[in-house]
């Protein structure tokens, strides 16, 4: 993370419990106090959704930013990614896409099959093309994607493959929306949502190899 740059949480969160899977007390991913090596901090609040807060500090000014999570709730941490469930823990930014932006581990560069500047071109415009509920909606990811690898070494499904008839990254992530009156609810497929002003400053900040760390005071899922 450059100098001068961090993420932290500074809203206290009550509730119960969200997306996610796996047993276990999940005290290690409850909200704690901001660590220098944190790039984002996320907590979640099961009960009341649209508490549910993250907050990232740059040289001038925090930028708090409200967050939307998975439809079946909140999963302790080191769980296995599972479709509508949202996983606490510690995580590393591992690409981000957007129509103007393309980073990406060369390890997942290499896994894709394709050569970088295909997946440059291509890659998150077709995802964002992808109509996930079959009724003609599209650009589900707003703006952009930022993907996320947990730092915990654990199995997960996160893969290259077509759905819908588009080649795309599957993974969890950051993204933003295109109905930003999502954001604040439990409603999506498992992953992190944010409005388009928030999600911009995100794509213009994070980098790769950067933390981000989602915790809750609500019990996870096992």
């Amino acid at each position: 993370m450059a100098a001068g740059r961090a993420l932290a949480m500074t809203a206290l969160v009550a509730g119960l419990s969200g997306c996610g899977l796996l047993s276990g007390d999940d005290g290690a991913s409850k909200s704690k106090a901001m660590d220098e090596t944190d790039a984002i901090r996320i907590v979640l609040n099961a009960d009341q959704p649209d508490l549910s807060k993250g907050v990232l500090y740059d040289a001038q000014a925090p930028l708090h930013f409200n967050v939307g999570f998975g439809r079946h709730g909140i999963a302790c941490a080191g769980s296995t990614f599972q479709e509508g469930i949202t996983p606490l823990g510690t995580f590393k930014v591992n690409a981000i896409l957007s129509s103007t932006k393309f980073e990406m581990d060369p390890s997942l560069v290499t896994k894709s099959g394709k050569s970088e500047v295909e997946l440059r071109q291509n890659l998150f415009r077709d995802m964002n093309a992808i109509d996930f509920k079959g009724d003609g909606e599209t650009g589900e990811y707003g703006a952009g994607y930022i993907s996320l690898a947990p730092v915990e070494n654990t199995d997960q499904p996160f893969r290259f493959n077509t759905y819908d008839g588009k080649f795309r990254w599957y993974s969890f992530a950051i993204h933003g929306t295109n109905d930003d009156s999502r954001v604040g609810k439990a409603v999506t497929g498992g992953c992190i949502n944010v409005n388009q002003a928030a999600l911009k400053t995100l794509l213009n900040t994070v980098e790769l190899g950067d933390e981000v760390v989602i915790s809750s005071d609500s019990p996870c899922l096992s």
